[in-house]
């Protein structure tokens, strides 16, 4: 009993340092990963804010280009006035300063037509000689923005049509790069960042990066993950050159997110781990103990052969020198009980063969030979009565020996003194026998202890006859033992349970 004390509490102490060990192991983890954590935070801001900024020079670019367009529609407006001015002009008037206006426009492509829309002159249009009037294709590409109409004698008019300058065009290309490569670089980010460009409404995706092509077709999961990311983080409102209001949705990355689960996932490989070397360990430890019991068993059953042989011997010789037969008979009793000893040891370890028997005669015979060497002061009650036939398949001297040791212990917690009273009941596939004594019972914390190697309450026991009972019932009749109830001083009650 002070074996398995000692044993329980190493289990608890070793234990105990196991869990101090994983808590540490965890606890400086976790500090790594939060520590990761705040620096893979701080990309994804600087990312958000690398965002805003790059936004922000996209609108101002765009800014730009819009003065730039007012600037050169009121140059256009100079050169149609100073166009007006030499068709009005007296014969007399100095024209030089008009001249030189409409000269300096060197970048602004211009074409003037009548009403009719014959081109009356043009500059820096590079327009073939043969084209006469603005029409076609020429027209549409003269007409992005409405004409300036001049009017001059006799209200007649002339129209002036203009387009962006050369420069303005290549700048105009550079806006549209630029907004281009502004949605390549958020959605290939270098922060490994999830995210999605939605439209004004927030809803319909624009663009995405770092997500699967497959879950963007899932119009449920799309709607899912913006929900989901704009609970992480506020979204990014973009008012872009020509596209119009987006909003930007992001969440953490990848990598973030599998540092949020990794301490439980630690926790539960080094769960596994240990549950696999306890496993292992146990299964080493079952089958060095059955080498044990069976080399035990085995050599027992080798050193009682020897004098029970020279017992049946001595008892012939008696026989033959006229011994009393009341005593002979006796003798000849223990001696076929020595040999069913031996014949007990010598099943263990090798595959039981088991036979149908009526288990209430087995139990009833048991008892029988049971309660003539005990105290005459403990009574035994078995029900049903040998009229009740329950056929089961047992190993006849195995199975008496189980009954035989719960009923010797049973005696023994009751001192000699008490009642003893066994149940037999069945069902469709199982039987259950009930064996209770009125003893000093047993404390709930040692219901499993009880069966253990070593266990005894007994100041000469060697705590080996419940473990030998347990191994009988469930090794070699796939069956059930345990303590069904037990009351301290008032007795303890087994149940078995087997297949029929």
């Amino acid at each position: 009993m002070d074996i398995y004390l000692k044993k329980r509490r190493w289990k608890l102490f070793l234990f105990a340092f196991a869990i101090l060990i994983v808590a540490a192991s965890l606890y400086y983890t976790n500090i790594l990963v939060n520590e990761i954590r705040k620096d893979e935070r701080k990309n994804v801001q600087i990312w958000a804010d690398a965002i805003h900024q790059k936004a922000d020079l996209v609108n101002y670019t765009n800014n730009l280009f819009e003065q730039l367009k007012v600037e050169e529609r009121k140059r256009v407006s100079i050169v149609a006035e100073a166009q007006r001015r030499i068709l009005t002009a007296t014969s007399n008037e100095d024209l030089n300063f008009f001249l030189s206006i409409i000269g300096e426009n060197t970048t602004i492509p211009v074409i003037v037509t009548d009403e009719s829309g014959k081109i009356m002159t043009s500059r820096n249009a590079n327009l073939d000689a043969s084209v006469k009037t603005l029409q076609g294709s020429l027209k549409k590409e003269f007409s992005v923005y409405p004409p300036i109409v001049v009017k001059y004698i006799y209200n007649t008019k002339i129209l002036l049509y203009y387009k962006d300058s050369n420069m303005f065009a290549k700048l105009k290309t550079v806006l549209d790069d630029l907004i281009r490569s502004f949605f390549s670089e958020v959605v290939l980010n270098s922060a490994s960042v999830p995210v999605i460009i939605t439209d004004s409404t927030g809803k319909a995706p624009f663009a995405h990066g770092n997500i699967p092509e497959n879950k963007m077709q899932d119009k449920a999961w799309v709607e899912k993950t913006l929900r989901s990311m704009a609970s992480q983080n506020t979204p990014i409102k973009i008012d872009l050159a020509d596209t119009g209001i987006h909003y930007i949705f992001y969440q953490d990355s990848f990598l973030l997110t599998q540092l949020k689960y990794y301490p439980i996932v630690q926790f539960g490989v080094i769960f596994i781990f240990l549950l696999i070397a306890y496993l292992l360990f146990s299964y080493a430890r079952r089958s060095e103990q059955n080498q044990v019991w069976v080399g035990m068993a085995k050599e027992t059953a080798h050193q009682l052969g020897t004098p029970l042989s020279s017992m049946v011997a001595w008892m012939e010789l008696l026989k033959l020198k006229g011994l009393d037969e009341e005593t002979i008979r006796e003798i000849e009793k223990d001696v076929q009980r020595l040999e069913t000893i031996t014949d007990r040891f010598s099943k263990i370890g090798s595959a039981a063969r088991l036979e149908k028997r009526n288990i209430v005669e087995v139990i009833h015979d048991t008892v029988s030979y049971i309660r003539s060497r005990v105290s005459a002061k403990v009574t035994f009650d078995v029900k049903p009565g040998l009229d009740t036939e329950i056929i089961i398949p047992i190993n006849l001297h195995l199975f008496e020996w189980v009954i035989e040791n719960i009923c010797k212990n049973a005696v023994d917690a009751m001192e000699g003194n008490g009642h003893v009273n066994i149940e037999i009941s069945d069902d469709v596939d199982h039987i259950h026998i009930d064996i209770g004594d009125t003893g000093k019972g047993i404390p709930k914390s040692r219901f499993k202890t009880i069966f253990r190697p070593g266990y005894t309450s007994k100041a000469r026991g060697w705590g080996l006859g419940l473990t030998l009972t347990k191994r009988i019932v469930e090794n070699y009749h796939s069956g059930k033992i345990f303590v069904k109830s037990s009351t301290l001083n008032k007795g303890t009650t087994f149940r078995i349970i087997l297949k029929k």
